[in-house]
């Protein structure tokens, strides 16, 4: 085991590298890149100041070996529109992300789960049938639009939820509160991944409920119950632990449009705010907490693997 860590710990440092290399490639070639905040009023002083800041005097390769100096010692520069460090920003952020992709990925395991294991022992029923349109519904509907639909419904026509921010502004913190705040982008954030929770949980279940020794099982005498939970339900989790890994990268993603519409102060919104900004050295930063974010899950998604397979050991 020791090993295996050893081995994906390394190479998650090889993707980071990766990550961080060809986004600062990115930023510094493609149009309106660094030198661009250079704008024509600017003094030669100015110019002269801001190119030794952004150390745009340097090769290309030197400035990148500064940043990665500075990020290993956790140093990630900087916000070059706000001089405030990034990484407690970023972080603060990333709490507040993480509290919206939470919630939205406990109500797609909680619904989506027993949806498609329901749906798989129920084959050809109107809940199978059920699941199915609830699946190409969510896949159908653009995010930004069901956003902007529940806010007119629930907030501007019946005034039961707030329509952005995680707080009511000028009243104390209450877990009440928050949890009214919380609702409706959970809720659209959850639309983005429950299909595919729903569709995987179905056809895995399904798939594992045709194997022989299901039958054998039913044939000893065992009840539905027994041959569900004992042998069908552990073997057909594998695919959709695989696809929950697969679907955090695609809520941080998805958190982008969910929380510019809710006013939601996530990592996502920030990351639109450096962007429009040209705030770069935020960019970079942003990018390296997401490719972590990604690499500690899938690391994660495997030694779950083993807890849930006997059979599966790595070594």
């Amino acid at each position: 085991m020791l090993s295996y860590l050893g081995r994906r710990l390394l190479q998650g440092v090889v993707v980071l590298f990766i990550v961080t290399l060809l986004t600062f490639l990115l930023v510094n070639a493609a149009p309106g890149g660094p030198a661009s905040l250079m704008r024509m009023e600017t003094t030669d002083a100015e110019r002269q100041a801001l190119i030794q800041q952004l150390h745009l005097d340097e090769p290309l390769w030197k400035r990148y070996g500064s940043w990665l100096a500075g990020a290993l010692h956790g140093d990630l520069g900087l916000s070059l529109n706000s001089r405030e460090p990034v990484l407690p920003l970023i972080l603060k952020r990333l709490g507040n992300t993480l509290q919206l992709a939470g919630a939205a990925l406990l109500l797609a395991v909680v619904i989506g789960l027993p949806l498609g294991l329901v749906a798989a022992m129920r084959r050809n029923s109107w809940i199978d049938h059920g699941a199915t349109l609830l699946s190409t519904l969510g896949m159908s509907v653009p995010d930004f639009w069901l956003g902007i639909l529940m806010i007119m419904v629930f907030s501007v026509s019946w005034h039961l939820l707030p329509p952005s921010g995680m707080s009511s502004i000028g009243s104390a913190f209450t877990l009440a509160d928050r949890i009214r705040h919380l609702v409706m982008p959970a809720i659209v954030l959850t639309m983005v991944i429950l299909p595919n929770v729903v569709r995987f949980a179905r056809s895995s279940l399904a798939e594992v409920l045709d194997q022989d020794y299901i039958r054998t099982a039913y044939a000893k005498g065992l009840s539905a119950r027994q041959v569900i939970y004992r042998h069908a339900l552990r073997n057909s989790l594998i695919p959709v632990v695989t696809i929950i890994g697969l679907l955090i990268p695609a809520l941080l993603g998805g958190s982008v449009i969910v929380e510019s519409v809710f006013g939601w102060p996530g990592m996502g919104r920030l990351a639109v705010e450096a962007s429009s900004g040209r705030d770069y050295t935020l960019v970079m930063a942003i990018t390296v907490v997401a490719a972590v974010v990604v690499v500690v899950t899938n690391l994660l998604v495997d030694l779950v693997y083993s807890l849930i397979d006997p059979r599966i050991r790595h070594g």
